[in-house]
């Protein structure tokens, strides 16, 4: 894959501005479009976009289906718009404030979703009808099963499909034949919901790219064992069906980082069957793959690495120090797919500890790698996330991720010791500690790198407790948001002068 020379920001769905407690693709999201080209932004990086769950702490890297989109997306004013949607519907709004509430998100939008479901039966016209019947017609090699997982878990008040009547969980079909008729309409409302998404994100994605704004999305590269594809898709898992349990789990082995690695509990792909690619896997991951495709212009691959060699932690073990590596398809799985899609436009998530391997299997492809500042300015001077030694166009460079701390966050930690804060100021040049955020912006836009991308937070100079993430912990992830008005066009000046500067700038209208 092959980057233009530009810039973009990272900035998730959930974290826009709005008026259901959290972004949706409502007027904010084409608000944010105009504004990154005010800013003289090609990229918008979101996260992945399936449903999320309370159960799993609303983790966008936890999602109940690989395939569905989060109905948290969806704007309630846009779907009152539709001409079905007759009956008077309580407009509900909550404060403006920097952190989402998913509960009375989902809950007011659910409400708007049934009503709105009930006046599309009674008042929908038979091309609106035809439309949506379409639509679960195209969509049903996961829709089905999504929509019956969901009515599912809502019936036994659990998504961990393991604990259900074991008939259910081994979908046996007469018991599946008699739950979809038991569930029917809620079946149908869910499946509904969806229908829902697909229209209003592709009337955004059309807006975006219209504006010359290309979508940067993710995909994890497991899936969570709580979710519609490890119920409908077991036999591409490692999962023993006798016993209902995970037989290996994945994770990463002991490191720098943890003394007894990380154990993520997410089932390992059986890619493999008798040494050759298991096709029904491969079949899985490539309609994972193209489905995603119709969402976004580039997917990143969360660790990326998992597709050269993964680390597999037999069931029941209590940290990943007893794991073993085993072999991944990575080169047939890749040049098999470019062979049948074409171009693989890919990013791939090249952090932590890449082998010789893992790097070879990344350039093959030619895929960007990604460079994060944050890690560039330890005691190593040969590191390779050093501005300097950036020496590869083809990659993405980064002040931080969702999983770091914000810019401003880490450098003005009271814990960070002064001799490193003294050889960060030194390599920027800097005089003073103020707008250190601005200053490493500055210098990401000088470097090599085709591509570079900056979190909102970094942009608008925000401290530690406005960050997305913090791997590790579980309470209070993932809820942060912009405020209306933060993100705007007086931020945006000094950002189009820096990609102008820097040959960022993709095109030149200067009346913009």
């Amino acid at each position: 894959m092959k980057l233009k020379r530009s810039a973009g920001v990272l900035l998730h769905i959930t974290s826009l501005p709005g008026k259901q407690a959290c972004g949706s693709l409502g007027d904010e999201a084409y608000e944010f479009v105009d504004l990154l080209k005010k800013g003289g932004f090609s990229y918008w990086q979101i996260l992945p976009i399936g449903p999320v769950s309370p159960a799993m702490q609303w983790s966008p890297y936890s999602s109940l289906s690989s395939f569905a989109g989060n109905e948290l997306f969806i704007n309630v004013d846009y779907l009152k718009k539709e001409k079905w949607f007759v009956s008077d519907f309580i407009k509900e709004e909550v404060t403006d404030d920097h952190f989402a509430d998913f509960f009375w998100s989902r809950d007011y939008i659910r409400r708007a979703i049934i009503q709105s479901y009930n006046d599309f039966i009674f008042h929908g016209t038979d091309d609106d009808k035809r439309e949506f019947n379409s639509f679960c017609k195209k969509q049903d090699f996961w829709l089905d099963d999504y929509s019956l997982f969901m009515a599912l878990a809502h019936e036994f008040n659990s998504f961990n499909w393991l604990e259900w009547d074991k008939r259910i969980a081994l979908r046996e079909g007469e018991f599946l034949s008699f739950y979809k008729v038991k569930l029917e309409k809620r079946i149908d409302i869910i499946k509904y919901s969806q229908f829902v998404f697909f229209r209003q994100w592709e009337k955004f994605k059309n807006y975006a790219n219209s504006q010359g704004i290309s979508i940067i999305g993710d995909i994890p590269i497991y899936v969570s064992m709580d979710s519609a594809d490890a119920w409908s898709m077991s036999s591409i898992l490692e999962i023993d069906k006798e016993n209902l349990r995970p037989t290996y789990v994945a994770g990463v082995p002991p490191d720098y980082f943890s003394e007894t690695g990380q154990l993520w509990g997410n089932p390992v792909y059986k890619w493999y069957i008798d040494d050759k690619l298991n096709e029904e896997t491969y079949s899985w991951w490539k309609k994972r793959i193209c489905h995603n495709l119709q969402f976004v212009d580039v997917i990143r691959i969360d660790h990326f690495r998992g597709f050269e060699s993964f680390w597999k932690v037999k069931y029941g073990e209590k940290t990943a120090i007893n794991g073993h590596w085993e072999k991944a398809p990575g080169e047939e799985f890749f040049y098999r797919l470019k062979d049948e899609i074409g171009d693989l436009p890919f990013i791939a998530e090249d952090l932590g500890v890449i082998t010789p391997e893992v790097k070879a299997l990344r350039d093959s492809f030619e895929l960007p790698g990604m460079k994060i500042l944050q890690f560039a300015f330890g005691s190593d001077d040969k590191n390779d996330y050093l501005p300097h030694n950036i020496d590869n166009r083809n990659c993405l460079v980064y002040t931080g991720t969702h999983d770091n701390d914000t810019i401003n966050g880490w450098f003005y930690d009271p814990l960070f010791p002064e001799e490193d804060r003294a050889k960060v100021m030194e390599y920027l040049a800097m005089k003073e500690w103020s707008d250190f955020h601005k200053r490493i912006i500055r210098e990401a836009y000088a470097t090599l790198a085709d591509l570079v991308v900056i979190p909102a937070q970094d942009i608008l100079g925000y401290g530690r407790e406005f960050r997305m993430n913090t791997p590790g912990t579980i309470e209070g992830n993932w809820k942060w948001k912009l405020t209306s008005g933060a993100f705007n066009e007086d931020l945006m000046k000094p950002m189009r002068r820096l990609a102008k500067l820097f040959s960022r700038l993709q095109w030149s209208d200067e009346n913009i």
